[in-house]
C-alpha cells in the first residue's frame, strides 16, 4: 500500500545554489560573441576608447536588468521565469505569448543556430563536421535540403546535452558548472597573457571623432554590446529548484553578470592593445586574429579550441533553463498537456525537455533556423521592454506582495533597463522592418492555439 508521501506528485527539487545560479549566468552569456562582435563594432565606431567604453556600459546596462528580473524572481520563485513575470503582471496571455514564442524559435532556434556554429568551429578540427562538408541533398519540390557535417554536429550536441539533463538537474548543473568554469579560465588567461605581452599597437583611447554620425554609430554599436550579453536573465527559470531563491538568485544574477562585464572588458583592452581599428574592423573572427599576432598559428587554434568549449556551454546552460518555460505553462493549462509531468524518478521537467530537444534538432536539420531567429529579434526585445515594466506594474498593483529582494535603486534603475529596452525594439523595427512584422505573425500564429487550449481547460480536456 502507497503512503501519502508515495501519493504525492513528483515535484521539482531544490538543489541549486547561488553558487550555481552563477555559473549559470555566466554560462549563459559567454558565447561565441566576445570572439566576434568587437569587430562589427570596429566598422561602424573606429575608435578604441569608445568600443571600450560601449562594453562597459552594455555590462551596467545588462546589470540594470539583472537588478530588475531579480526582483521578479525573488517575488515568484517558480519555474518559468518571464511566462509568470508577464502572467502576473499583465495576463496569462502575455505569458503564453511569451512561452509561445520561447519554444517555437526564440531558445529553440537560438540552441539551433548555437549548435550549428558549434559544428562550424568543431569543423576546424574535425573536417568531416565542417558545414562545407555536405552530407545529403534531398530535392523537395522547389526547394534542396542539404544536411552538412556542422548541422550533424549540432544535432548530436544537442542530443547529448538533452540526455543529461534529462536524467537529472544534479547531472545537468554539475556538466554546466564544468564547462564554464573552462570558459572563465580560457578568458582569463588569454586576457592576463595578453596584457603581459608587449602591446603591439598604443591605441589612442582618448582621441575624438567628428560629431557627425557618432550617435548613430554609437546605437548601432551598443546593440551589438548588449546581444553579446544575452541570456543573462536564463537563471530566472530555474528559480523553482533553487534552495533560497529568495536570497541566492539575486546574488547570482548580479555575481554572474559583473564577473562577464569584467571579462568582457578584459579582452576587448588585449584587442585594442593588438590592433589597429582598420585592423579589427577588416576581420570577421577578432579572437582567432589577435591570437594570431599574440601566440602565433598555435594561438589561433587555441582560441577556436575556446570558441568551440564557450558554445558548447551556452548550448548546455540554454537547455537547462529553457525547457524549465514550458513546464508551468502546461501545468496552467495552456500548452501541450504532455508536457505538464515532472519524470517521477528524476525529478526533472523530462517531457519539456525531450520536446525542446526533438523540435531544436529539427530547426538545425532544417537550414532555416538563424532565418527564423532573425524573425524573432523584434519579440525578444518586446518581452524585455514589457518585462523591465512589470516591476512598476506589481509595486502598484501588489504593493504589500512579499518582496525578498528590491530592485536597488528603484525607480532609476530599472528606468535605464526599460528604456535600454524601448530604445532596441524601435531600432529593430526601423532596421528590419519586414523581419519585424513577420516575428509579430508568428507571435499571431499562437493566439488561437491559446485559446484552443483554454477551452480545453474549462470543458476538462
Amino acid at each position: 500500500m502507497k503512503s501519502e508521501t508515495d501519493a504525492r506528485p513528483p515535484e521539482l527539487v531544490r538543489g541549486l545554489s547561488v553558487w550555481d545560479a552563477t555559473l549559470v549566468t555566466v554560462g549563459s552569456i559567454l558565447g561565441t560573441g566576445i570572439f566576434i562582435t568587437t569587430a562589427d563594432i570596429a566598422r561602424v565606431l573606429p575608435h578604441p576608447g569608445l568600443i571600450l567604453l560601449l562594453w562597459l556600459l552594455g555590462g551596467l546596462v545588462t546589470l540594470a536588468g539583472a537588478l530588475t528580473y531579480a526582483e521578479l524572481g525573488a517575488l515568484f520563485p517558480r519555474a518559468g521565469g518571464q511566462y509568470h513575470f508577464l502572467k502576473e503582471a499583465y495576463s496569462p496571455f502575455w505569458g503564453f505569448l511569451y512561452g509561445w514564442a520561447a519554444f517555437l524559435v526564440i531558445m529553440t532556434g537560438g540552441i539551433a543556430t548555437m549548435a550549428v556554429g558549434f559544428g562550424e568551429y568543431l569543423g576546424a578540427f574535425l573536417p568531416f563536421f565542417s558545414t562545407k562538408n555536405v552530407l545529403l541533398s534531398l530535392p523537395l519540390g522547389f526547394h534542396t535540403l542539404e544536411i552538412n557535417g556542422g548541422q550533424l554536429a549540432g544535432a548530436l550536441a544537442i542530443l547529448l546535452l538533452t540526455a543529461v539533463n534529462y536524467i537529472g538537474l544534479k547531472e545537468g548543473a554539475g556538466l554546466q558548472n564544468a564547462i564554464t568554469l573552462v570558459k572563465i579560465a580560457s578568458l582569463v588567461a588569454i586576457g592576463l597573457i595578453g596584457l603581459w605581452l608587449p602591446a603591439p599597437v598604443s591605441p589612442k583611447l582618448f582621441s575624438t571623432l567628428p560629431e557627425a554620425g557618432m550617435l548613430t554609430a554609437v546605437g548601432v554599436g551598443m546593440i551589438a554590446v548588449l546581444w553579446s550579453f544575452d541570456g543573462w536573465y536564463g537563471c530566472t527559470n530555474l528559480a523553482g529548484e533553487m534552495r533560497r531563491p529568495g536570497r541566492d538568485l539575486p546574488r547570482g544574477l548580479l555575481l554572474g553578470t559583473a564577473i562577464v562585464t569584467v571579462l568582457y572588458t578584459l579582452i576587448n583592452v588585449v584587442y585594442v592593445r593588438t590592433l589597429t581599428a582598420s585592423e579589427m574592423a577588416a576581420t570577421s573572427r577578432i579572437g582567432e586574429s589577435t591570437a594570431l599576432v599574440l601566440f602565433g598559428p598555435v594561438g589561433a587554434r587555441l582560441i577556436n579550441a575556446a570558441v568551440l568549449v564557450s558554445t558548447f556551454g551556452c548550448i548546455s546552460s540554454t537547455i537547462l533553463y529553457a525547457a524549465r518555460i514550458y513546464l508551468p505553462m502546461a501545468q496552467d493549462r495552456v500548452f501541450l498537456p504532455a508536457l505538464a509531468q515532472i519524470h517521477p524518478r528524476y525529478k526533472t521537467p523530462a517531457a519539456c525537455i525531450l520536446a525542446q530537444g526533438v523540435w531544436s534538432v529539427l530547426l538545425t536539420f532544417s537550414g532555416s533556423y538563424e532565418q527564423l531567429y532573425t524573425y524573432v529579434v523584434f519579440a525578444v526585445v518586446l518581452f524585455h521592454a514589457l518585462t523591465g515594466t512589470a516591476v512598476f506594474v506589481l509595486r502598484r498593483t501588489r504593493p504589500d506582495a512579499e518582496r525578498p529582494y528590491r530592485t536597488w535603486g528603484y525607480p532609476v534603475v530599472p528606468a535605464v533597463f526599460v528604456l535600454a529596452s524601448a530604445a532596441l525594439v524601435l531600432n529593430t523595427l526601423i532596421e528590419k522592418p519586414t523581419e519585424s512584422l513577420v516575428g509579430l505573425g508568428l507571435l499571431a500564429l499562437g493566439v488561437p492555439a491559446y485559446f484552443h487550449w483554454r477551452r480545453a481547460a474549462r470543458n476538462g480536456g
